[in-house]
């Protein structure tokens, strides 16, 4: 199963001054034990009880939780994120299983912290804090969301959850994004009227989960965390890169799936087909149409290697041409009718300004047809619709079908923007010391054309830098994980060696898991390097293969 089309995103300003939050003052520890010395951060013992911690004094901050979770004995809450809190899968921005969930009986002891932050009198962000007590690496790990977040992610998700990052020694962290989804009548409707729950939607939610876990690590451990991390794909690659941006003291590492970078344009691109159909309904395609498209695809531009596996390795050198598949009489189920080869056109170019001609955003790359079966007339991109309908047009009304792709897509830019933007300009990140991967799958519904193009905006902005960002276009891969492709690299393990030996990685092992064994392997090679086919041997083997410039 491929999963290709994009998620979500996110929220606008309503013309208020954006507000930062209260800078953290440190910690008032009430009833801690006073520290002996400092340890080394890889082998500190917890110098505190887990149940003390609650009464930590921060600034703007209720501790609701400070409990000591037995090894195994965690129990997920009833309503909490498993497998991702969603909006990615079909019309509305339903959702999918993100990676497997954890087997939270294999959990290793741990405090377990929640807290509530109100850095303004309209604030509400949940945070969660886990603490292992006797396995802790030394490191701290920040976790994105996924959808439109509202809501703890514990396992699965895009990327993982707490469960999942605490297996592996990591003190970890996340947030809500500052708004709890299982109290909204409706998806997103909490930026309707709510300016500083949009802010924190954007990013001071993250901002502040991770500047009050490192105080929850300082005081339970006696040291600060040795090395900080972040990893987020979907909605969590807009806070990873917000993180990276807007706070480049946060992390000493960045990781960044499918990177969000220009999210008032790219939700313009997911509501672009709803919208095309809404207008013309002879423009709608079966999900029967859309394989034989994709098929038709790979046979036009796949190399034999291609064809075999099927799926595009460089959808960029691609040159289809829907019409091919025109019908040469009536409607049959093996071709495609006039409007309906236009809407595969217009979907591949992305939405265009109807008064300048210019594309506001690309499409989805070919290889990716999958996402076109997930639109309709009626029943558009769910998180992109919440943005415009109640962040940018603060319209609950607002009719998307006739969305102006000029004045409507300049208004998000205008507002959204302000927060939910990040430029190509990382020199004060970078000039940290801190590095930041990127990585897009070439089946992505968010073209990795555009991720290249931010990638090579960045060096452009810091020449000398160019060890301190890597970007990783993994073929077959859907969004996040998954697809037909070797989706499955360890991210967090490369990013640690990484910002550990200074070395940056041009090459990274994946793998292509199913039923819980390895099915194929291959190197996944930094960007502008790809996987060359050597000619002789197994393709599913990654020892056939070589990096190489195209």
């Amino acid at each position: 199963m491929k999963f290709c089309s994009l998620t979500h995103m996110m929220a606008v300003s309503y013309g208020t001054a954006l507000r930062t939050a209260k800078p953290l003052a440190a910690a008032a520890c009430l009833s801690l034990l006073p520290v002996q010395g400092v340890a080394s951060a890889q082998s500190a013992a917890p110098k505190v009880s887990c149940d003390s911690l609650a009464k930590l004094a921060l600034p703007n901050t209720t501790i609701t939780m400070a409990q000591l979770v037995g090894a195994g004995e965690f129990q997920m809450p009833k309503r909490s994120s498993q497998g991702g809190p969603g909006g990615q899968a079909g019309p509305g921005g339903g959702g999918f299983a993100g990676p497997p969930a954890v087997d939270v009986k294999t959990l290793p002891e741990f405090c377990r912290i929640a807290a509530t932050l109100n850095p303004t009198n309209d604030s509400i962000i949940r945070i969660e804090v886990w603490l292992p007590t006797t396995t802790w690496n030394g490191k701290f790990l920040g976790v994105g969301s996924g959808g439109m977040a509202g809501s703890i992610t514990y396992s699965g998700g895009m990327v993982g959850g707490l469960t999942d990052m605490i297996k592996l020694g990591y003190a970890t962290g996340t947030t809500d994004a500052g708004h709890d989804s299982s109290k909204e009548s409706d998806n997103g409707i909490f930026l309707l009227g709510h300016p500083e729950k949009a802010i924190d939607f954007g990013y001071r939610a993250f901002h502040l989960m991770t500047v009050e876990s490192k105080e929850f690590i300082k005081a339970f451990y006696g040291v600060a965390a040795k090395r900080s991390y972040f990893i987020g794909c979907s909605l969590g690659s807009e806070e990873a890169m917000s993180e990276a941006k807007r706070y480049p003291e946060d992390y000493d590492g960045v990781m960044a799936g499918a990177p969000m970078t220009d999210v008032p344009r790219f939700n313009a691109s997911q509501l672009w087909p709803s919208v095309l159909i809404a207008r013309d309904p002879s423009k709608a395609i079966t999900n029967a149409k859309i394989a034989m498209v994709h098929k038709a695809v790979i046979q036009t531009c796949g190399t034999a290697l291609d064809k075999q596996q099927g799926y595009l390795e460089d959808p960029s050198t691609c040159h289809f041409d829907p019409k091919s598949l025109l019908c040469k009489g009536e409607d049959q189920p093996d071709c495609l009718t006039a409007p309906q080869a236009e809407f595969v056109r217009q979907v591949y170019q992305g939405p265009v300004n109807p008064r300048t001609g210019a594309v506001v955003f690309p499409g989805p790359p070919y290889g990716a047809e999958d996402s076109f079966g997930m639109v309709s007339g009626s029943n558009p991109h769910g998180s992109s619709l919440a943005v415009y309908r109640y962040g940018v047009m603060a319209d609950p009304s607002w009719d998307w079908k006739k969305m102006n792709f000029d004045t409507d897509v300049n208004q998000a830019v205008k507002t959204a923007g302000q927060y939910l933007y990040t430029d190509a300009d990382l020199i004060a990140f970078f000039n940290h010391g801190n590095k930041l991967m990127m990585y897009i799958g070439w089946e992505d519904n968010h073209n990795p054309l555009d991720t290249i193009n931010y990638y090579n905006q960045v060096l452009k902005n810091s020449p000398t830098k160019a060890d301190s960002v890597r970007l990783f276009v993994v073929p077959g891969m859907g969004h996040c994980f998954g697809g037909d492709g070797c989706g499955t690299f360890d991210k967090i393990a490369a990013m640690d060696k990484w910002v550990e030996t200074g070395k940056a990685p041009d090459v990274l092992d994946s793998t292509r898991v199913q039923g819980g064994n390895v099915v194929m392997s291959r190197p996944l090679c930094a960007y502008p390097k790809v996987a060359k086919y050597k000619g002789a041997g197994d393709i599913n083997k990654a020892e056939n293969f070589v990096c190489a410039k195209e």
